[in-house]
C-alpha cells in the first residue's frame, strides 16, 4: 500500500474559547487546518481509502450527499478486502470525547460492506472491534461517539477499518473525526479499571463501572488484549448514571494479560483502560525439610525454604506431616524457620513436608518435597506381666506371659530374654549350694516357652527381660516349683558297715539328688556265700523299710563266716529310686558243742577211755580238728 499523502492527527489541541468546539479534527474541507488533520493509511491491508469533494469530482452521483470525505466504493473491490485508516496516536489528561460521522449505503438496498473501530493502546496488538456496523444505513451521515478511558503516560490509536461486501455495492464513507474535550453525551465513560492480583486457580473479578448514558439493555464485554471477548457478566446498577459490569475469569497462569471493558451501541463505544490480571503461583518449596534431631516423640526440623516455585511473599508457613503407613494427615502452622514436631510415636517412619502461603484466597500451595525420617526407639513402656506356667513337671516348665505389642516395645527392634535361677547342692560335707543361672534369648514373636533340663523338685526363680536399643525392663521374679522324680542313687561310697560274727552295722547317707521328700528307705539282703559248708547258699532275700531319717540298720541273726549282698535304695512319692549295692562279710565265730555236760564214756580201760562226742557247730567255717583235753583228778 502506498503512503497516504494526509496524515489525520487527533493532537491535544488548544481549546477555543467555547468548550463545545473541537480541540482537534478533520473535515476533510479544503480549508480545514491541515496541521490538525493528519492521518495515515494502513499498511497490512488491501487497499487505500478515498478522499473525495464532489463539488469537484469528475463522476458525480446522486448516491453520495455533497462534502468532503474518506471513502470506500465497494463496487471496485472484492469482497473481503479491507482498507485502514489510522489516526494518529493520543496522549490525553482529562475525559474527552472522540466523534465521526459514517456513511454505509446502496441504492438497491445491498450491503456495501462493514465499518470497525479498533482502538490500539501502546503500539500493541489492535485486538477486537469496540464498534462496528455494517448493512446500507440509508443515504445520510450518522454521528457516533467513542468514549475512550486510556490516559497519559499511555497513548491509544483509533484505526477505522472498511471491509467490502460480498454483494460489492455501494459506499463506505468517514467523516468529521473531532476530539472534543468534554464528555460524551451519547455513551458513558468507564471509570479507571485497576489491575487484579489472584492466585492461580482461583476466580478473578473486573469490575467495569461506567458512568453516563448507559443501559442494560446494551451488551458489556471483558476484551483480552490478544482480541478474546468475554460477554458473560453481571449487571448492578449503582445509581441511574452509573452501573457496574462484573466479570469472572479463571485465574490460570495462561491467563495472565491485560483486560479493558467495552459496552457498545449503536450510538457510539466506551473503552476502558487496560487492567491487568496478575495470575499468582503460590509458593512451594523446592527441597524437602532437613532433619536437626531425632527423639523417640519428636522431630526437630528445619523448614529450608530459602529456595521456592512460585510466588512470593510467603506469609505462613505450615508443616504437613503423617506417618508413612497411615492415611491421616496433620498440619501446624509454623511461625519460626526451626520446628519441632510433638506427640510421635517411637520407632515410626514419618513424612513431613512444608506448605507456604501467600496473601490472597487460594495462596496456599501444594506440599513440598517430603522429609522421610524415622523417630528414636523408646524405653519399653513397662516389664512384660502374666508370666504363670501352664504345665509343672519334675524337670521342665512350661511357661506363658502377655503377648507382646508395639505398645509396650515402643520399638520394632527388640529382644526377649527369659533368665532364671535355682540352687543345687555342691556335694560337699559343708551342706554348701551353688546357684545355677541362665538367660535365654526367646523368639520375639512368641509368648511361650518350656524349660527344659531343670532338677526336680527345686525352686526355680523366673523374670523376663524386654530390652530396645534404648532400655531395659525387667519383670518381677516369679518362683516355680518343679514336681519331684524319683530320686537319685545313694552313693556307694557313702555306704558304712561294721561286721560282726551274726550282726551287722549299717550306715548311709541321703541321696546326693533326692529329687523331693524322701518318704522311706528299704535295704534289702541276701546270703549268696558262706564258708560254712552247714550254711545254704544263696540265702532267702529279706526286705526292711526304714523310715525317712533312719539311715542306718543293724542286721541280726546272721550267720558267722557268710558274705551277703546288700542293696539300700530311698522312695519319694514317684517311686523309687536307683539302688545302692554293696557286699559285706560276717565274721567267723569258735566252734560250739551242743552239750550240757560231760558225755558219759563208751568204755574204760586201765589207760583208756572211750567217749562218743557229736559234731561240734562250726561257726562260719568247717572244724578243722577237735582238741580233747585229759585232766587227771587228784593229780
Amino acid at each position: 500500500m502506498f503512503s497516504a499523502a494526509l496524515l489525520l492527527m487527533l493532537a491535544v489541541g488548544i481549546c477555543a474559547d467555547s468548550t463545545e468546539r473541537p480541540t482537534a479534527g478533520c473535515t476533510f474541507d479544503e480549508d480545514s487546518d491541515s496541521g490538525l488533520c493528519e492521518y495515515r493509511q494502513g499498511q497490512e491491508d488491501d487497499f487505500d481509502w478515498q478522499l473525495i469533494r464532489t463539488y469537484n469530482w469528475p463522476h458525480p452521483t446522486t448516491d453520495l450527499l455533497p462534502g468532503s470525505f474518506m471513502m470506500v466504493n465497494a463496487s471496485q473491490h472484492l469482497g473481503g478486502q479491507r482498507a485502514q485508516l489510522h489516526l494518529l496516536p493520543l496522549s490525553e489528561n482529562d475525559t474527552h470525547c472522540i466523534q465521526f460521522s459514517y456513511f454505509l449505503y446502496s441504492r438497491d438496498g445491498h450491503s456495501p460492506g462493514a465499518l470497525q473501530v479498533y482502538i490500539r493502546v501502546n503500539g500493541g496488538s489492535k485486538g477486537s472491534a469496540v464498534w462496528n456496523i455494517s448493512g446500507s444505513q440509508g443515504r445520510q451521515w450518522h454521528q457516533v461517539e467513542l468514549a475512550v478511558s486510556t490516559f497519559w503516560p499511555s497513548e491509544y490509536q483509533v484505526i477505522f477499518e472498511a471491509t467490502v461486501s460480498d454483494e460489492r455495492q455501494g459506499y463506505i464513507a468517514l467523516d468529521d473525526t473531532v476530539l472534543l474535550n468534554y464528555p460524551c453525551y451519547k455513551v458513558p465513560h468507564f471509570s479507571r479499571l485497576g489491575d487484579v492480583e489472584v492466585n492461580a486457580g482461583q476466580n478473578a473479578s473486573f469490575q467495569c463501572v461506567a458512568t453516563g448514558k448507559v443501559s442494560e439493555t446494551e451488551p458489556f464485554l471483558l476484551e483480552r488484549r490478544n482480541g478474546v471477548v468475554l460477554d458473560t457478566s453481571l449487571l448492578s446498577r449503582l445509581s441511574h448514571k452509573r452501573l457496574m459490569a462484573t466479570f469472572q475469569v479463571e485465574a490460570q497462569r495462561g491467563e495472565q494479560d491485560l483486560y479493558r471493558c467495552i459496552t457498545l451501541s449503536p450510538r457510539g463505544a466506551a473503552v476502558s483502560n487496560f487492567g491487568e490480571l496478575i495470575v499468582r503461583v503460590p509458593p512451594t518449596p523446592i527441597a524437602p525439610p532437613q532433619l536437626l534431631r531425632a527423639g523417640p516423640t519428636y522431630l526437630i526440623i528445619q523448614l529450608n525454604t530459602n529456595s521456592i516455585v512460585g510466588d512470593g511473599p510467603v506469609i505462613r508457613r505450615e508443616i504437613q506431616y503423617r506417618a508413612s503407613q497411615s492415611t491421616w494427615t496433620e498440619t501446624h502452622i509454623v511461625g519460626s524457620l526451626t520446628y519441632k514436631v510433638w506427640h510421635l510415636e517411637p520407632d515410626t517412619e514419618y513424612q513431613i513436608s512444608v506448605m507456604l502461603t501467600r496473601p490472597g484466597e487460594g495462596g496456599t500451595g501444594a506440599p513440598g518435597p517430603p522429609l522421610v525420617s524415622r523417630t528414636k526407639c523408646a524405653e519399653p513402656m513397662r516389664a512384660l506381666r502374666g508370666l504363670t506356667a501352664t504345665e509343672i513337671q519334675p524337670r521342665q516348665l512350661a511357661l506363658q506371659w502377655e503377648p507382646l505389642g508395639y505398645n509396650l516395645t515402643r520399638c520394632h527392634t527388640y529382644s526377649l530374654s527369659l533368665c532364671y535361677r535355682y540352687s543345687m547342692p555342691t556335694g560337699g560335707s559343708g551342706g554348701n549350694n551353688a546357684t545355677v543361672r541362665e538367660c535365654l534369648s526367646v523368639d520375639r514373636n512368641t509368648s511361650h516357652f518350656t524349660l527344659r533340663d531343670l532338677p526336680p523338685f527345686r525352686a526355680v526363680h523366673v523374670r523376663l527381660a524386654l530390652a530396645n536399643p534404648e532400655g531395659k525392663k525387667e519383670s518381677r521374679e516369679v518362683t516355680f516349683q518343679t514336681e519331684e522324680d524319683i530320686p537319685g542313687g545313694i552313693a556307694p561310697e557313702s555306704l558304712t558297715f561294721t561286721p560282726l560274727d551274726d550282726m551287722i552295722f549299717l550306715k548311709w547317707e541321703e541321696p546326693v539328688e533326692p529329687n523331693g521328700l524322701i518318704t522311706q528307705y528299704e535295704i534289702s539282703y541276701q546270703s549268696i556265700e558262706s564258708s560254712d559248708p552247714g550254711i545254704n547258699v544263696p540265702g532267702p532275700r529279706r526286705t526292711v523299710s526304714k523310715l525317712r531319717n533312719e539311715t542306718y540298720h543293724m542286721f541280726s541273726g546272721l550267720h558267722p563266716g557268710t558274705t551277703y549282698l546288700v542293696s539300700v535304695r530311698a522312695r519319694t512319692t514317684k517311686g523309687f529310686g536307683q539302688t545302692a549295692l554293696t557286699e559285706i562279710t560276717t565274721n567267723i565265730s569258735a566252734p560250739v558243742f551242743d552239750y550240757e555236760d560231760i558225755p558219759s564214756p563208751l568204755s574204760e580201760s586201765e589207760s583208756t577211755i572211750t567217749i562218743l562226742l557229736r559234731p561240734a557247730l562250726g561257726r562260719g567255717a568247717p572244724v578243722s580238728a577237735y582238741q580233747v583235753v585229759v585232766v587227771e583228778e587228784g593229780g
